[in-house]
């Protein structure tokens, strides 16, 4: 996988042209031996070139927008797209009307020259962290291919999309892990901004309190970059933070039980990594991360208000939705408005508590995902192993959306190895220090492969 730079550089020299790389990205997503034909719910290759064409047009007029001009990006089959149909990897919506305006995330990517590539396949409106659509079939994950892993979810296309090489980044959401936990398990960079910072604007909703928008790439830089874009800020790559003297606390509480064997192998030796770079790293027990479940139960936040923004849908069609999903979204039907105030009212409290808790620190980091990606086929067979995976997998990045702040996901595992990933966290309104922190990390542990 080629970087941002990497590519931004080449066309810059002139050693490549958009046109290339375009092409080069619609190969690997049209071989038939390939994942594309379950990355991509929809995707037109002329439509693609002529951006492509447009862009090396511009570039030779000297017209050059941001880093991204002329690279292609895939779209998550939630935002809203000119002249596309946005299904939310539904078939209840594949006959909806087409987008008559970009979302305006996609807009900022269109002005910022990018090439918008293929609609990419996602749990069916995000509902899970694990990838699976029995609709339109699902992404293997890279890592281990014949097996037959889960990619994560709920932005599971955006994620194989860039470990494929379809695309340089994936444009993804974030409700409660849908970034950072298919870019942990198959091993690129995954961000979840500060909710404030990127418009969720004709984006299918989830869970409006929660919802936030974020790249996938292969670089810390990546991302950042994209997400510059994305929330109307210069491009610049982060310039990394000095790892001697970084205050890093290590939350003790929930986010390092039920580890497997390979995510606590790889924290440990995240951690000692650091701790020689010069790096300080306190335990502390950060208490209110125990309280999930509880301040969750009247109904639970995601599944409150995601019943909010389906019922009218469900109860037109809602046998035709993903079983499971239909049964999550179910789930807080039965809530009260008090019960949903109640909820606010308690999350404001737990976000001070646990901000309270976190502020002397730089960052706050723990392991992105407590196992590597699961097998696929026993999960399609089993709700009771789908439920409980799908659980472990989201467990520690819904802890961020709770909070309002914001987390990067870096993988931490040796090359050769499954992808598991290091979360490195900070309170609303930190990103710029955390991809300094995070490029630091990165540069420290280096870029593994997959293979």
């Amino acid at each position: 996988m080629k970087t941002v730079l990497e590519l931004a550089h080449a066309l810059a020299a002139g050693t490549t042209t958009s046109e290339t790389i375009i092409e080069a990205a619609l190969a690997a997503a049209i071989r038939p031996d390939g994942e594309g034909k379950r990355v991509f719910i929809a995707l037109d290759p002329d439509k693609v070139r002529a951006q492509a064409r447009a862009a090396d047009t511009l570039r030779k007029a000297g017209i050059v927008p941001s880093p991204l001009a002329g690279l292609p990006i895939s779209i998550k089959d939630l935002f809203d797209v000119a002249g596309e149909v946005t299904s939310a990897g539904s078939v209840v919506l594949r006959n909806a009307p087409a987008a008559t305006a970009d979302a305006p995330a996609v807009a900022r990517l269109r002005a910022a020259g990018a090439v918008l590539v293929g609609r990419t396949n996602l749990t069916e409106f995000a509902y899970s962290g694990l990838g699976i659509n029995p609709h339109y079939d699902t992404p293997r994950n890279p890592y281990d291919r014949a097996a037959g892993r889960v990619p994560g979810g709920s932005s599971a296309g955006a994620a194989v999309s860039v470990t494929d090489a379809m695309a340089v980044i994936g444009l993804g959401t974030d409700t409660g892990g849908s970034t950072r936990i298919p870019a942990a398990l198959c091993g690129i960079v995954g961000y979840k901004p500060s909710k404030f910072r990127i418009p969720t604007e004709a984006v299918f909703p989830l869970a409006a309190s929660l919802d936030s928008i974020g790249p996938m790439g292969p670089s810390v830089a990546c991302c950042a970059l994209t997400d510059a874009v994305l929330a109307g800020e210069p491009p610049v790559a982060p310039e990394p933070a000095a790892l001697a003297g970084l205050r890093l606390a290590v939350p003790k509480t929930l986010v390092l039980d039920d580890l497997d064997e390979h995510v606590s192998r790889d924290f440990a030796r995240v951690l000692d990594r650091l701790s020689r770079a010069g790096a300080r790293l306190t335990e502390i027990a950060l208490a209110p991360f125990g309280e999930m479940n509880e301040i969750n139960k009247p109904g639970g936040l995601s599944p409150m208000e995601a019943y909010y923004a389906h019922r009218e849908l469900l109860a037109r069609d809602g046998e035709r939705y993903d079983p499971r999903v239909r049964l999550r979204v179910l789930g807080g039907a039965k809530a009260t408005a008090a019960d949903y105030l109640w909820t606010l009212d308690r999350r404001r409290d737990w976000i001070a508590r646990v901000s309270r808790d976190t502020s002397a620190y730089d960052a706050f980091i723990m392991p992105t995902v407590a196992c590597v990606a699961p097998l696929l086929a026993p999960l399609v067979d089993d709700d009771t192993a789908y439920r409980h995976s799908n659980a472990r997998v989201l467990r520690n990045t819904n802890l961020i959306n709770f909070l309002d702040g914001c987390a990067l996901s870096i993988p931490c595992h040796e090359s050769g190895h499954a992808p598991t990933g290091l979360m490195v966290c900070g309170l609303n309104g930190s990103d710029r220090r955390i991809f300094a922190i995070g490029a630091a990390i990165e540069a420290l542990l280096g870029r593994p492969s997959n293979a």
